[in-house]
């Protein structure tokens, strides 16, 4: 007869001694962990040396793309692969931090999804700077009083964010070198039980992507936009019956229940930010390229564009438009495609878009990343 497997009590109440001897062996392990750790930042730090020496970046999205993808390629578990990803984050983030501390402006305020973007691709070993406004996130790049800037692009449920792309209009110079992508959960956090619900506070976005769910669980609740989801955490900590969509780090942060996980609407929901600065990201083998052009607002003038990339075998991976300012009718087209300005087939098409656009700019060639969160 087959032994039966042993019950969750009988583990349990294995003698103190073997309870021991298991969490002997995890010190243990802790501390050869620990040196490699330091032994790898100090490898991490030697390769600083010979940046500053030649130049180079300290932040360099293709290399940490490579360390991601490598490790999660040979992850054999229990840990899975997104436990693993944020181990290493943290792990290069104080590493990058040995050479240089990165100062990093995002659209705050704190524990906004685009907090979250920020800390997703930098780690907590940085300067985090939150401003008011997108427009803001591209000026402190620009005038090169932050090294980066973290701005969202696009949402799976509601299409590009037009603040970026207009800002992008404004200051072509900047590039995109790297892109964020995060999984958006939305949680409703507050501090009494659902009946007593009356208002729910949260940004446009976020009441806009749970509103069905809303609209079924607590229809008597008034839905109240506010400026982000920090805000409306606040107000869900102060008044009586009052709840907010956000984070599940806002509600850790702002010490708020989370009454219901995950009501988003679309299961989906997933958010890509832009990593916005001034160098010049080489090929990572594994990358995106994003373009702004114009074109005349004539018959065919899109069709011809997009029958370049047909013919040059380069596949889209998002496109979105907008009217162009000024006194003829044109439209202004952001797209990004697989591949690298420095790779033959995609210098060829970028000779022939030169032909066929009014205008045309490259945003930068970047990393594909793949969803976390």
């Amino acid at each position: 007869m087959a032994r039966k497997p042993e019950s969750d009590n009988a583990v349990a109440t294995r003698s103190p001694a073997a309870l021991k001897n298991l969490r002997s062996t995890i010190d243990k392990l802790d501390l050869q962990i620990l040196k490699l750790v330091n032994e790898r930042a100090q490898l991490a730090a030697d390769i600083g040396k010979v940046k500053a020496d030649h130049g180079s970046e300290v932040f360099m999205p293709a290399r940490e793309e490579e360390v991601y993808q490598h490790i999660v390629e040979n992850n054999k578990g229990p840990l899975d692969d997104a436990t693993v990803r944020a181990i290493y984050r943290e792990i290069m983030s104080g590493a990058r931090a040995l050479q240089k501390v990165l100062k990093i402006a995002y659209l705050g305020p704190e524990y906004s999804f685009s907090h979250l973007g920020a800390i997703e691709r930098f780690g907590q070993q940085v300067d985090f700077i939150g401003v008011g406004s997108i427009p803001a996130v591209f000026e402190e790049v620009n005038r090169s009083h932050v090294d980066f800037g973290v701005v969202p692009l696009e949402n799976a449920a509601d299409g590009g964010v037009s603040d970026t792309l207009d800002m992008f209009m404004r200051m072509p110079q900047l590039r995109i070198i790297a892109e964020v992508r995060l999984g958006i959960h939305h949680n409703l956090c507050a501090t009494c039980e659902q009946q007593q619900i009356r208002r729910v506070y949260s940004k446009p976005q976020a009441l806009s992507q749970c509103r069905s769910w809303l609209s079924k669980n607590i229809p008597y609740a008034q839905l109240i936009e506010v400026s982000s989801t920090a805000a409306a955490m606040k107000l869900a900590q102060q008044e009586p019956g009052a709840a907010a969509v956000a984070s599940r780090h806002a509600a850790v942060h702002f010490n708020v229940p989370i009454l219901f996980s995950n009501i988003e609407d679309f299961a989906n929901n997933e958010a890509r930010y832009a990593v916005v600065g001034t160098q010049e990201p080489p090929k990572s083998g594994h990358d995106k390229t994003a373009v702004m052009f114009r074109i005349a607002h004539t018959p065919g003038a899109l069709v011809n564009v997009l029958e370049v990339f047909k013919q040059g075998k380069v596949n889209l991976t998002w496109i979105e438009s907008f009217p162009a300012k000024g006194p003829k009718p044109a439209y202004i087209f952001f797209l990004d495609f697989e591949g690298h300005v420095e790779d033959p087939k995609v210098k060829r098409l970028l000779a022939t878009l030169h032909e066929q656009c009014e205008e045309l700019a490259v945003l930068g060639s970047f990393p594909m990343a793949s969803v976390s969160g």
